[in-house]
């Protein structure tokens, strides 16, 4: 029986029953129309989200607890853990770089199916998709949070974001919620909430959502980034540009014109341009688009949407840009589905502080 890593003895209970499942020879999962995956830290009921969320991630052998990251796309895992590795026909040389932390994962593309499981045991599994097989970690001389480490054990991570890709085959092709296995009845996407996520849609999963259209990107096969317009302490008019829903993280990274920011920025204990206590983010629609819209105070504890802080990144030179962090979630679900080209928003009404 393969070993469940990095579990309490009770979830290992509810994720046991399913690693026969997983060992190769095993029968594949009947067809079903979507599948619903609860956090292994969902908060509880009517409680705030605060950290990423995590899932269960296998490939053929133990269970490794991953983060679902909407701001990255594809999955990312230690080669170490997968079973056969060396086996597996190399489709050459990769890496994926986190920008939040300053982390470079280097390793060897492969291709093979991917089992993502639930804190109830729930699980589903891809078609195969190609992998980042990680031999090693490296760190970008502005790295933030990052060790550089040689056959690195203990790496997992669940991209299932869009617009992430740079050139084409680094998209949806390798997106696991885009890709289960027995799913074909159910259109390609899914709907985050604070403590679960569904894989698979159906028409009634858009209930209650107001929809943003999104644009075709020929060059990579995926879509343009979700558009948004931005206001520090109500300063007109906004700078607008793209938003990026971003499971992974609990900081915000924040790019506007130096007309925005001007009088509003302090400095972190790196030296960081940050946004100082006290002032108001408000994120609205842009030209054409009907959400998101909500807004925070920075440094508001009170407020569960609000991120830990507010890193303000290019110097007034980059395009209007945010990243809404975990915490987004707080105030509203978040839908993507890749067959319409559109994402999502449905207010949530008020949660525990």
């Amino acid at each position: 029986m393969p070993r469940i890593r990095g579990f309490s003895s009770r979830q290992r209970r509810g994720v046991a029953a399913l690693l026969l499942a997983l060992l190769p020879g095993a029968i594949p999962a009947a067809a079903q129309q979507a599948v619903t995956l609860p956090y292994f830290n969902a908060p509880a009921e009517g409680a705030p989200i605060r950290r990423p969320p995590t899932l269960g991630l296998a490939i053929g052998g133990a269970v490794h607890r991953a983060v679902m990251d909407t701001g990255s796309t594809g999955v990312v895992i230690a080669a170490s853990s997968i079973p056969g590795f060396a086996a597996l026909e190399p489709l050459g040389t990769g890496q994926i770089t986190y920008t939040s932390s300053g982390r470079v994962m280097r390793g060897v593309h492969v291709r093979t199916p991917v089992t993502v499981v639930g804190a109830d045991g729930t699980r589903l599994t891809t078609r195969p998709i190609v992998v980042l097989a990680v031999t090693r970690i490296d760190c970008l001389a502005t790295a933030r949070n990052c060790v550089p480490v040689e056959a690195p054990r203990r790496v997992a991570m669940l991209g299932i974001g869009f617009a992430r890709s740079r050139h084409a085959g680094t998209g949806p092709e390798r997106n696991p919620f885009l890709n289960p296995a027995g799913m074909e009845q159910a259109g390609r996407g899914y709907v985050v909430g604070r403590r679960a996520v569904k894989v698979g849609l159906s028409p009634d999963d858009k209930a209650g959502f107001s929809l943003v259209k999104l644009q075709p990107d020929a060059a990579t096969g995926d879509f343009a980034p979700t558009p948004a317009c931005l206001a520090l302490d109500q300063r007109t008019p906004p700078a607008c540009g793209s938003l990026l829903m971003d499971t992974g993280v609990t900081t915000m990274f924040l790019s506007l014109p130096d007309a925005q920011t001007s009088g509003l920025l302090a400095r972190d204990r790196r030296g960081e341009p940050v946004l100082a206590a006290g002032t108001t983010l408000a994120v609205s629609p842009s030209e054409g688009a009907s959400t998101p819209a909500y807004g925070f105070t920075v440094g508001d504890r009170a407020n569960p949407v609000a991120p830990e802080r507010v890193i303000v990144v290019g110097g007034g030179t980059r395009p209007p840009f945010v990243n809404t962090t975990v915490r987004a979630l707080n105030a509203f679900d978040y839908l993507f589905d890749a067959d319409a080209g559109e994402v999502g928003f449905r207010p949530l009404s008020a949660i525990r502080p």
